[in-house]
């Protein structure tokens, strides 16, 4: 038998029984012979080992581990199916081997599009006509009542009431806060992102108008999102608590909406806090409300001096509306004197409301207003006091303090009826039904914005000559100033809001032109795009068109000029404005963008940021370039050393970036290193000698001096009151005019530096200089003093207030000896080692600090800014309240906990606002090498400025020494040195 069998097992013999058993139990034996045996050949499987030529019979040997038992899986599932195999035990059972995908969502929104009582075409319908579109902004400061005037229009709107009857326990007594859908706003119980919505409200007459609001943040640290959304409105609608009146947030919205030209509107809120909480009499309250609104005319005036009455904010003029938007109530002397002309014809409504404010009293026995009190009358009361706050006391006193049975007949006389359970209610609720019904929907508020605000028809022009940088004479300037539907497509950009899951953005702006459709193709232009330079230029695809509702989002299919737009599919290439357009204009035309968002404060905090895995480092810096295009004030860079850098404008605002980037777009752990602050460089006098520097090829010299600027032109420079695009003879005329300077020096200032905003002045000094030659390498020392005042030599941070004079200048004859490459660093040299010989000094941000409080607060206050270098400027009650606002400054550096300090130590009593206010000089001199510093100890007052300088070089990696001899040519090095200039070596 063994000649039968080879050594391997397998069956070589000519036995016919053997074949015939072969062929059977051919499966388990893992090969077919299709020749010998073709009519028992089994189907194909997809199992078979082998395909055996049909040439004849093979002997081929088919090792064990060749053969297969069972098919793989790619042979039962497919070739395109991705399979997992698991180990047993790997896993425990609660953890599914393949995890479903894990769709996060960080914000609220809606589920389906919630009931309006409007309808939604017909909202679109309003879109088409700009007249009855008016976009506006409610902004002022923290807590004054902004998004509970936005919830008040919301119930007005939307049918969602039954759904907030069926909240229960502490829900039921939140806030809605509607527009508040980020999940750190409903935490924090703040307002972090500018949130849009669009509304149809209707006037006292019946009129329908589209009403586009964007509610805004009144943290001092999110002002960068009220100015985006400042960019968009035709009007700011300014909402102030009666109680702690005007703020600091307030007061900086005021003055950038003065400087930018945006037409203002005043909502004193929380009125019921006078009656409730204050306790205060009608008379009283009468000259607390008179009082805010002159707080903020005052700020007008001073922001504006000479605008007078044309921007002056006043009850009579119908630009003021009273509110409580916790109990749903609103009310202009308008629509009030209304209420009055339905219960009593005769009166006109106009001429009526005209003599309910101001010093104007009532005489009831001949039914006429005069200028002054009747004689004998001591406590005559004032028309507004007699006519609107007696009857709101009235209303208020009686609802809470009488039984059901005399309130209901009070009540009926008023023609208000309620259900009968709706009198066992809580005094608040109850008040808030009375109030509801007593005031009626908020028409007054829809009559001030379309009196005093203007349509986006009559505010195009305007927007064009304030934020477009194109020619005004234009086609696709025309279109924009008309609102023309059929002209070309032009968006302005300015904010970006991420999607629920956070993994793209949708972009919100405003449409000048055109009409956005999906599916259109388009030109995104950025901050960066001019027609010289087209590298910040993208195409994209509009993917989705939509109405911005916070919570929800109404797709259309076009949204027309004038009204506000959000798109999918473009933000790719944006990072925080941009311009929309199509590919191509008619009559082949250029395209031109809309300003850069102008911002009112200064990112100044600054934390360096690192992956705990150092593999995920791709991974945060993508959350890095998606937080930079969430938040509009934020920098993110990166230093020297490597490290990452952003930049913010306070703590909160810091712990909200910091938060978004750890769980909405990077999802992973991060180290954040102790914050620390932005420094600016800056020279103290004028230079000692004139520097020189030779450029490497020995052929060209430049000589330049460093001095100091007068105060107030780097301001100038900054917010853009003098422009080098202006002109050398406009340039030179403001210098003269504002600062005395000669003509022919204010003439020859070549460049603010480092960049149009800079504040910092390159200027040509030179006498005997062959003008010609020095203008070929003008752009190339324009570049360099660029560099040299980005990176001070100090510790390689912005210099600033600081002009550089080009005393002499040698170049060689020929072109090729004096290009940039020889040019730039020569010019960053002379720049560096003037300013060193010009006593140089270090700036720091500092905060200007605003506490509201009660009396035993202030004292608080002093302590704890003494203990970190700030001083108070001033403090004092606030008039008719017993708040206490005490106001100081405080250095940005030392700032960090202080809130949390002040809260601390009064109990929470205090609230505490930081914004970023100026740039001052840090004491003592940060290149004097006696300081001794030791560690872990705090500097000396005078030795500050060194301890700065050295602990900012070594966190970038720079060495410790700043020595002039590093920039000056060692000759000239030497004679100062033998000189005693630069004194003992």
């Amino acid at each position: 038998m063994d000649d039968l069998y080879d050594e391997f097992g397998n069956f070589i013999g000519e036995d016919a029984e053997a074949s015939e058993e072969e062929s059977q139990h051919g499966v388990d034996a893992g090969a077919y012979l299709d020749d010998e045996y073709p009519e028992e050949a089994p189907e194909a499987t997809g199992q078979e080992l082998m395909e055996v030529d049909d040439e004849g019979p093979s002997n081929a040997v088919i090792l064990h581990e060749d053969k297969q038992y069972y098919p793989t899986a790619q042979q039962v599932y497919g070739a395109d199916v991705e399979t997992l195999v698991q180990e047993e035990d790997a896993q425990p059972l609660s953890q599914p081997i393949i995890a479903p995908v894990d769709v996060k969502k960080f914000s609220i929104e809606e589920a389906d599009l919630p009931p309006v009582h409007f309808d939604r075409n017909f909202m679109t319908d309003l879109m088409n006509f700009p007249d009855q579109i008016r976009n506006i902004a409610l902004a002022g400061d923290l807590h004054h009542g902004k998004t509970a005037f936005m919830d008040m229009l919301v119930l007005e709107t939307h049918d969602i009431s039954d759904r907030l009857e069926k909240r229960t326990g502490r829900k039921r007594d939140e806030q809605l806060r509607y527009t508040d859908t980020h999940v750190v706003e409903r935490e924090r119980g703040v307002s972090v992102k500018a949130a849009p919505m669009s509304l149809v409200l209707q006037s006292t007459k019946g009129k329908s108008h589209l009403f586009n609001i964007i509610d805004t943040p009144g943290h001092v640290n999110f002002v960068d999102e009220v100015a985006a959304a400042l960019r968009l409105v035709d009007g700011v609608a300014l909402v102030v608590d009666v109680v702690e009146g005007v703020q600091v947030n307030t007061e900086q919205i005021i003055k950038h909406a003065v400087l930018e030209d945006i037409p203002m509107t005043l909502i004193i809120n929380k009125v019921d806090r006078l009656i409730l909480e204050l306790r205060l009499p009608p008379s009283d309250a009468y000259f607390k409300l008179k009082h805010v609104v002159e707080e903020v005319n005052t700020i007008i005036e001073n922001t504006r001096p000479g605008s007078g009455d044309q921007k002056r904010l006043s009850p009579e003029k119908g630009n003021v509306l009273f509110a409580c938007s916790e109990m749903g109530w609103c009310f202009t002397l308008q629509s009030f004197s209304k209420m009055y002309a339905d219960s009593f014809p005769g009166v006109n409504t106009e001429e009526f409301a005209k003599r309910l404010w101001g010093d104007i009293y009532f005489n009831p026995k001949k039914r006429s207003f005069s200028r002054k009190p009747l004689p004998g009358e001591e406590r005559a009361k004032r028309s507004f006091i007699h006519f609107v706050l007696e009857p709101i006391y009235k209303v208020f006193s009686h609802t809470i303090s009488q039984s059901p049975e005399e309130l209901k007949g009070v009540l009926a006389t008023l023609g208000i009826v309620l259900k009968p359970s709706q009198y066992k209610t809580d005094a608040k609720v109850l008040l808030k039904l009375v109030c509801e019904q007593f005031f009626g929907p908020s028409t007054g508020f829809v009559d001030m914005i379309v009196k005093n605000i203007p349509s986006p028809l009559e505010a195009a022009e305007h927007k064009l000559e304030q934020y477009y940088t194109g020619p005004l004479d234009t086609k696709v300037a025309e279109s924009m100033k008309k609102c023309d539907q059929d002209g070309p497509l032009v968006v302005h950009i300015t904010k970006l809001f991420n999607s629920s899951d956070a993994k793209s953005f949708y972009s919100f702006g405003r449409v000048m032109s055109g009409i956005a459709r999906p599916g259109m193709q388009v030109r995104v232009l950025g901050e960066g795009y001019s027609i010289d330079d087209e590298e910040d230029m993208a195409m994209a695809t509009i993917s989705n068109v939509y109405i911005a509702e916070t919570r929800y989002n109404v797709e259309t299919d076009g949204v027309p000029a004038g009204n506000w737009v959000l798109l999918s599919g473009v933000d790719n290439s944006i990072v925080k404005s941009a311009t929309i357009v199509p590919p191509k204009f008619e009559d082949d035309e250029e395209a031109y963008i809309f300003r850069p968002v102008t911002h009112f404060t200064e990112s100044v905090l600054k934390v360096a940021v690192e992956p705990i895995n150092p593999s995920e480092l791709p991974k945060m810096l993508d959350g890095l370039r998606k937080i930079n295009k969430s938040y509009p004030l934020i920098t993110t860079k990166v230093e020297e050393s490597g490290e990452h850098i952003i930049l913010g404008t306070g703590e909160l605002y810091m712990d909200c970036v910091l938060h978004d980037l750890r769980r909405l777009y990077a999802d992973m752990e991060i180290k954040v290193s102790d914050p620390v602050t932005r420094f600016c460089e800056t020279v103290d006098e004028m230079s000692a000698t004139k520097c020189y520097a030779i450029t490497p090829n020995k052929k060209n010299k430049i000589t330049m001096v460093a001095e100091p600027l007068d105060d107030g032109i780097a301001e100038d420079i900054e917010s853009g009151r003098v422009k080098m695009q202006d002109g050398a003879r406009k340039v030179g005329k403001f210098f003269q005019d504002k600062y005395g300077w000669d003509l022919l020096a204010a003439r020859s200032i070549w460049a603010f530096g480092p960049d149009e905003k800079g504040p910092n002045i390159l200027q040509d000094d030179t006498l005997e200089v062959d003008k010609t030659l020095l203008r070929s390498v003008r752009e190339t020392i324009r570049q360099g003093f660029s560099w040299a005042t980005r990176e001070g030599p100090l510790c390689e941070e912005p210099i600033r207030n600081t002009k550089f004079r080009i005393m002499d200048v040698s170049l060689a004859q020929e072109a090729i000896f004096r290009g940039g490459g020889q040019i730039i660093p020569t010019a960053r040299r002379t720049c560096y080692s003037s300013f060193l010989m010009a006593s140089p000094r270090l700036m720091e941000p500092l905060y200007a600090c605003s506490m509201t409080g009660p009396q035993d607060a202030v004292p608080v206050l002093y302590n704890v800014l003494a203990r970190r270098r700030g001083h108070v400027l001033s403090d004092g009650p606030i008039a008719g309240t017993p708040l206490y606002r005490v106001s100081g400054l405080i250095p940005v550096i030392d700032s960090f906990g202080f809130e949390t300090d002040v809260r601390i130590q009064t109990q929470g009593q205090a609230m505490v606002s930081l914004v970023f206010d100026k740039w001052q000089k840090v004491p003592g001199d940060p290149l004097d090498k006696e300081v001794v510093l030791r560690p872990l100890q705090p500097a000396d007052a005078q030795a500050t400025a060194r301890d700065f300088v050295l602990k900012t070089r070594r966190r970038k990696g720079l060495s410790e020494d700043v020595s002039v001899a590093k920039f000056l040519e060692p000759e000239f090095y030497q004679s100062l040195m033998e000189s005693g200039t630069l004194g003992s070596p």
